[in-house]
């Protein structure tokens, strides 16, 4: 008489994909890995972020050798506990893995004072600043760092339309959404923070990318944390306070 095993529970079934997954992450060859463990962990919440396995592993792969492997781990890592502090408004997720947590802050302060790479060094200053979980909006700061642009929402309380803050290859310059599309739209210049005057957390990246080598993101960040003008009211605004309105 053939015996049938049980199915496996469903718990089980989610252990099992998720510890293979992570072991083909590591191997560092295998982008569809990551790209699932993005979708189950932070996207559909498929697979329990707080499973043991999750940050514990996530800081073993920082701690490699392998530059893209821990960048990788780095900025998932982090995105996962900023969206645990916004989902639950709590840190009960950074309280649980509090060794795992400073294992992977310390991984991506080494690794961002050896990257050469702009991206790179702007994904691993994100990381670091959601791993510290300090802000939470690293990601639209630094993404508009990396992509030279903001598209913002004028702080006109009559709602002008949306703007575009460009910083970079581009030019320096504030315009109306459709900038892109037309060589006659009317631009105005930003006015860049003198870098004698930044405080707090402008002054801490700014310092921070000189000191790593990265004069071109010290630059833009004054720009970040400079002043645009509305194309369509006039109205001159602070460009980081408007990429934490947007946020909130």
């Amino acid at each position: 008489m053939t015996t049938i095993s049980p199915a496996p529970r469903a718990d089980d079934a989610d252990s099992d994909r998720l510890r293979a997954l992570l072991e083909r992450a590591a191997t560092g060859r295998d982008s569809q890995a990551w790209s699932d463990l993005w979708t189950g962990l932070y996207h559909n919440g498929s697979l329990d972020v707080a499973h043991p396995l999750v940050l514990h592993t996530l800081a073993d792969m920082a701690q490699a050798d392998e530059a893209g492997t821990a960048a990788s781990a780095l900025h998932l890592a982090g995105a996962l506990l900023v969206q645990a502090d916004q989902r639950y408004e709590t840190r009960n997720l950074r309280h649980q893995y509090a060794p795992e947590v400073a294992c992977l802050l310390g991984a991506a302060i080494r690794w961002r004072q050896v990257t050469a790479d702009r991206n790179d060094y702007c994904y691993l200053v994100e990381a670091v600043l959601n791993l510290e979980g300090d802000i939470h909006w690293a990601e639209d700061l630094i993404g508009g760092v990396v992509g030279e642009e903001y598209e913002l929402d004028c702080p006109d309380p009559d709602g002008c339309a949306s703007l575009w803050v460009i910083f970079g290859e581009r030019g320096f310059f504030s315009a109306a959404e459709d900038y892109a599309l037309s060589d006659d739209v009317e631009t105005f210049p930003l006015h860049p923070a003198d870098p004698r005057d930044l405080e707090g957390l402008g002054r801490r990246l700014y310092d921070l990318a000189l000191a790593d080598g990265h004069e071109e993101i010290a630059r833009a960040l004054t720009y970040a944390f400079g002043e645009a003008t509305c194309p369509e009211c006039g109205q001159r605004f602070s460009v980081v306070g408007q990429v934490i309105a947007g946020w909130s």
